[in-house]
């Protein structure tokens, strides 16, 4: 069986995956609306909803007023009426307006109507670090909301997935925030929209490499951090494994267990802060479940506990290659 690349495909990028994802979306379902701000003319402010206004019109691609309460609002409504809105949240920071909302309604409205009222909203929204942002511009936001129950939440880290996930998450009755890297809309792979590599569902890890000496446990944005990490680490004699974690919530903690118990070794890396944020979880569950299977403490290599910094700092901010090979020797060391 070939493979696409084998096949003479061109490399797409995921903001290409992502658009063709909602377009394929809106093709299919006429409940599919999407609305946010400068989505429609302008096609977003990083162009993801680039054509859709053109193709489908102004009914279903709609510029909304810069009130993201009000977009969320609305959206909510729609659902509740049999619309499939898909939500665009022009930057992570710019989100927080819509939390009473989020929180209030769309994560609970389903329990409130014991089943009786879905609400088959998605909440895409653009995070992370990586562009050379502002504050308010490179938030890593989704500590938020795994912590609310009633949300699904997403993030992807290759092209593949972002279309398959994003299909899946329009598709689904219940919420669901879909956390988009920023840093990656512009990352490649060879994947055609006329046959699109078939991914794993929501709520399924993926083992992105395999390894003996240690599982990297991570997601979005520090997928492909790492994976450099993974291979400077063969220098060291260290063979890392490599875990997606594709979905927040649900959680595959077999998968990520699996892993461990294999290695005996876990670092969790992402760019949220560390306290509070979902590698604290993710630890304290691989320790419950790998707690006699481990060679040294689970650690963490996340963004510091601080408001996002300065452009000209965000380097020392965001998790590296070094922080997470420091992360590895500490690994070794404990043992």
């Amino acid at each position: 069986m070939t493979t696409v690349a084998e096949q003479g495909v061109k490399p797409a990028t995921m903001a290409q995956a992502l658009t063709r994802a909602m377009r394929d979306a809106m093709a299919e379902d006429p409940t599919v609306h999407v609305m946010g701000e400068d989505v429609g003319t302008l096609g977003g402010v990083f162009r993801i909803t680039d054509g859709l206004a053109k193709e489908f019109g102004e009914d279903r691609v709609t510029d909304t007023p810069l009130a993201e309460a009000g977009i969320l609002g609305t959206a909510v409504g729609m659902a509740m009426y049999g619309l499939r809105p898909v939500v665009e949240m022009q930057f992570d920071a710019f989100a927080y307006p819509a939390f009473e909302q989020l929180i209030s309604h769309v994560a609970k409205m389903r329990n409130r109507t014991r089943g009786a009222m879905p609400m088959p909203i998605t909440i895409r929204v653009p995070y992370g670090g990586g562009i050379g942002g502002v504050e308010h511009h490179c938030d890593s936001s989704e500590a938020y909301y795994t912590a609310t129950p009633g949300l699904t939440v997403v993030t992807p880290a290759t092209v593949e997935d972002a279309y398959g996930l994003l299909r899946e998450s329009i598709a689904s009755d219940d919420p669901v925030v879909f956390l988009e890297p920023k840093r990656l809309y512009w990352s490649k792979s060879p994947w055609s929209p006329e046959a699109p590599t078939a991914v794993p569902g929501i709520g399924k890890a993926l083992v992105r490499r395999a390894g003996t000496s240690a599982t990297l446990i991570t997601y979005g944005p520090s997928l492909p951090v790492c994976l450099e990490a993974a291979e400077a680490a063969r220098e060291e004699g260290w063979d890392l494994e490599v875990v997606d974690l594709r979905s927040l919530v649900p959680f595959d903690e077999e998968t990520v267990v699996a892993s461990v118990r294999r290695t005996g070794r876990a670092v969790v890396v992402h760019e949220a802060g560390g306290f509070g944020g979902p590698g604290a979880e993710i630890a304290a569950r691989v320790t419950e479940r790998c707690f006699h299977h481990l060679e040294a403490p689970v650690l963490r290599v996340t963004g510091f506990d601080i408001p996002y910094p300065p452009p000209m700092l965000e380097k020392h901010h965001l998790p590296g290659v070094e922080r997470i090979l420091d992360a590895v020797a500490r690994l070794q060391w404990e043992n």
